[in-house]
Order: structure tokens, then C-alpha cells, then sequence
């Protein structure tokens, strides 16, 4: 007998290239089996969710949840009941000298699985509030490629990279030499470096020919200066090649990150962001970003087809903090799994220029399933 049963729904995971009206089962935390009439075997709950698409549990790979130790940092229970977010990615928010807290007031408490990308800066985002911003690559003494990997390798089984901001008010001076120091600390990892692109100095084709295969440059859809598509809306030579290298590229909303005319001119030009994120917190949570799931309607408005949607919040980011057993739902693999609603009409979307768009999708999130049980 199976724990619980969802019956009826359409099935979409794009890690198996599944699209189907069919039932999915789970037992013992895990996915125990997707086909037809499964509750006819028996289950110790059952839950109708004809009319309704089933995915796997969505990865926001680029969000800030360390909250209460960071002005940054917003509450992951809450994010996740508003968009269907099982696994959070914080990125970057603590660093070396402030991990330890992160581990164990927010991360091991939580209901909720959470990574995260360890900041190059020992003290992570600290300088960040109403007004005003300290950058934390500012400061070259604070960025410690030892003190980095010390920590990174005591808490591997959380720590799926290294993040570094770059931008004119964030490193300020230290400028890109802050992902040399990154790039250090990620090599002797064995890890992916997140980049932070803002606006130069450093100019984006100095931070792309740096970046290695599986590297992330999140912001990807930002807006001029440093924006991925030139004024005859086409995308951009070096970034193209560094696609063609295996950098990722992943949208990383936030409140400021994100441009609908980049985003719609990448999409014309068939380059869709691998990751789909909202980077979400206390400065975006109320808006333009939200949640990722608004980030994916987004999306979805521009044309882009549902199960690329899909794919680019489960499996990609999956695949990009090398945790090939989430974002599926091949039987074996962590029971979580989102039931979301696929609405028709016209919504309104903004970006964070705060130009507007009439949409004509919106996802919206009709229940969870974390680790193989129900979570309201």
C-alpha cells in the first residue's frame, strides 16, 4: 500500500520527457511509482487532482534565506506554501565566518531542503539594507580563499558551490579580482562558481572568458549596462560562445536584476535561460520577483513552451548544484512534488525597470508533497 496516491493529474518531468494524464505514488519519503490506476493498489491516502499539473518539486537555485541574521534574508516556510518551492538554494548570504549559524538556526530546522553557495566573503552579504549597501567584495582582506574551502569541506553535504558579487557597487575597486579569488577557492572544491553580474566595471566579456564549464551567471536577463543582448536586440557574441562552453546561465529575478526586454530578446533569438530563479528576498519578496513560480509564468507568457518552464526550475538547476536525484520523478527519487494550476486569462507582470506585461498564463501552486508527505 502506497502512502499517498495522486491521481489523475498531468504529469510533466522533463528529466524522464514525461507529459502525461497519469498517477504518481510515494512511500517510505520517496517516489514509489508513476502509471495508471495506481490506487487501486491501495493507498493510505488519495488525492483527485484531475485538471491539474504534477512536477517535480521546483528548485529555486538562487534565493536568500538566512533569515533573521541577514537584513537580506526572508523565511523559506513562507516562500515555499506561496510557490511550491521544495528545495531553496541560498546564494550566497553566508559566508565562511557566518555558515555556522546559517547551519544550524535555518537550515537544519527546516521541513524544507536547503543548499547553498558559500560566499567568498568571510562575512557574506552583512552590508545590505533600507538606503544603503556595503559591498562584500568591497573589501580585499575579507575575501579568504582558505578560510573558504575550510568550511566549504566541512559542510559539503550543503555547500554545492562558490558565490561571488561583482559590480561597480559591490567590488567596487577589487573589481574582478575577487573571482580570481573565487575561481581559487572553487577549482581546490571541485565546484561551480555563482557570479553576481552588475554593472561594470567589470564589463561582462572580462567576467565570461574567466568562467569555466558549469560556472553560473545568474542575472543573465539584467539590463543595460552588462545586459546579455545589444540594441538590435540580438544576444551577444561572447555569450553565446560561453554557452557553447558550458557556462550556465540563470535569470536570478531579484529586485533589480531583470529586464523584459533583454528577457523577451534572448527568448526570440531561441537562447532560454538554463535556470529559471527569482532571487527572492526581503527587497523583492512583495515584487517585481516574488517567488520562482511567478518568475516561471513569466516565462510562459513570452511563449516559451510549459515543459521547457519546467525543466529549467527541476531538473536544470538539479544538474547545475550536481544533485541529479532531485528535480525528478524517477521512482526511487526524493518524494517531493508540486501540484500546480495552469490559469488562462490576462495577468499583469513587472520587471525591474517596472515596465509591465500583460500576460496571459499564471501558475499557481495547489499543493506540496516534501519528502513523501503532504505539507500545508
Amino acid at each position: 500500500m502506497h502512502d499517498i496516491v495522486l491521481t489523475g493529474g498531468r504529469v510533466i518531468d522533463p528529466s524522464q520527457g514525461l507529459d502525461a494524464i497519469t498517477d504518481i505514488a510515494f512511500s517510505d519519503g520517496k517516489v514509489a511509482a508513476i502509471g495508471d490506476n495506481l490506487a487501486s493498489r491501495g493507498a493510505k491516502n488519495r488525492q483527485d487532482v484531475s485538471g491539474k499539473i504534477v512536477t517535480p518539486g521546483l528548485i529555486d537555485i538562487h534565493a536568500h534565506v538566512y533569515w533573521g541574521a541577514t537584513y537580506l534574508g526572508v523565511e523559506p516556510e513562507r516562500v515555499a506554501r506561496a510557490s511550491g518551492t521544495t528545495t531553496f538554494v541560498d546564494a550566497g548570504t553566508a559566508g565562511a565566518g557566518t555558515f555556522a549559524g546559517f547551519r544550524k538556526l535555518i537550515i537544519e530546522p527546516c521541513p524544507l531542503r536547503i543548499v547553498a553557495f558559500l560566499n567568498i566573503s568571510h562575512a557574506g552579504i552583512y552590508g545590505y539594507g533600507p538606503g544603503f549597501m556595503v559591498g562584500e567584495t568591497a573589501e580585499l582582506r575579507l575575501l579568504h580563499a582558505g578560510a573558504c574551502v575550510r568550511v566549504a569541506r566541512h559542510n559539503a553535504d550543503i555547500i554545492c558551490g562558490v558565490k561571488v558579487r561583482l559590480g561597480s557597487n559591490v567590488s567596487e575597486l577589487v573589481g574582478i579580482g575577487a573571482l580570481d579569488v573565487a575561481i581559487e577557492a572553487a577549482e581546490e572544491l571541485d565546484l561551480p562558481v555563482m557570479v553576481h553580474i552588475g554593472p561594470p566595471p567589470p564589463r561582462r566579456k572580462d567576467i565570461l572568458e574567466r568562467l569555466r564549464p558549469g560556472d553560473i551567471l545568474t542575472h543573465c536577463c539584467r539590463m543595460f549596462p552588462n545586459a546579455a543582448t545589444d540594441r538590435g536586440r540580438n544576444v551577444r557574441r561572447e555569450v553565446e560562445e560561453a554557452r557553447a562552453r558550458g557556462i550556465v546561465f540563470d535569470v536570478g529575478h531579484g529586485r533589480g536584476s531583470f529586464d523584459f526586454d533583454v528577457a523577451r530578446a534572448m527568448v526570440d533569438n531561441g537562447f532560454l535561460p538554463d535556470v529559471l530563479s527569482s532571487d527572492v528576498h526581503v527587497q523583492s519578496i512583495g515584487g517585481p520577483a516574488f517567488d520562482v513560480l511567478v518568475t516561471m509564468s513569466k516565462f510562459l507568457s513570452m511563449g516559451v513552451p510549459l515543459s521547457d518552464v519546467v525543466a529549467a526550475a527541476t531538473c536544470n538547476p538539479a544538474k547545475a548544484i550536481s544533485r541529479p536525484e532531485l528535480g525528478t520523478l524517477k521512482p526511487g527519487s526524493p518524494g517531493d512534488a508540486v501540484v500546480l494550476t495552469l490559469n488562462d486569462g490576462k495577468f499583469e507582470y513587472r520587471d525591474s525597470l517596472n515596465a509591465t506585461m500583460i500576460g496571459s498564463k499564471k501558475l499557481e501552486p495547489a499543493g506540496m508533497i516534501v519528502a513523501g508527505t503532504r505539507w500545508e
